[in-house]
């Protein structure tokens, strides 16, 4: 018969645990921090550069599908917010790449034709990012009811301070 030396297998069993918990610990920390629509208009509605930075943090470090939108319009937000007028002409573009790409790549998408109309609106105007103002405002209220219901809200919200949006547009 197989034996096994005590001394020999109590390291053996002491690594095989470790591996299985540290295998476990990429999915616990995903699976606590979800993208949550309601979250990331609060924290894009809002001044606040911790919020805005977590938001992206979570954005960032997630999985879901077509962030680069999302990560792209909360950077434009952000460069609103910071100090240095390179650092905040750096932020505004990359963020704008991503947001254009995603644009680009899914043209059919409401919700992201919502994103750069915010930005647009309240962007200087020496950065020249207002060219899509009324196409993106159509655009929006022509797709409106095919909008997620969080992005509903937040549309809704908005348009109440809007320049551009009103609520009797939906």
């Amino acid at each position: 018969m197989f034996t096994l030396k005590r001394s020999a297998f109590a390291p053996l069993l002491f690594t095989t645990i470790l591996l299985l918990f540290v295998r476990q610990l990429p999915l616990a920390q995903n699976s606590s921090v979800a993208f949550d629509r309601a979250a990331y208009y609060a924290a894009f509605s809002s001044d606040n550069m911790n919020t805005i930075q977590k938001q992206l943090d979570i954005i960032r470090d997630g999985s879901q599908d077509q962030k680069d939108a999302f990560e792209g319009a909360l950077m434009m937000k952000k460069a609103g917010l910071i100090k240095g007028a390179s650092h905040k002409l750096k932020e505004f573009k990359a963020g704008r790449e991503k947001l254009e790409h995603m644009i680009a790549k899914y043209a059919g998408n409401a919700e992201f034709r919502f994103l750069r109309l915010m930005i647009q609106e309240k962007a200087p105007k020496i950065l020249g990012y207002d060219k899509q103002i009324e196409k993106d405002h159509r655009y929006v209220a022509d797709h409106f009811k095919t909008i997620p219901e969080a992005v509903k809200k937040a549309i809704l919200d908005y348009s109440k301070s809007s320049k551009v949006l009103s609520p009797e547009d939906f």
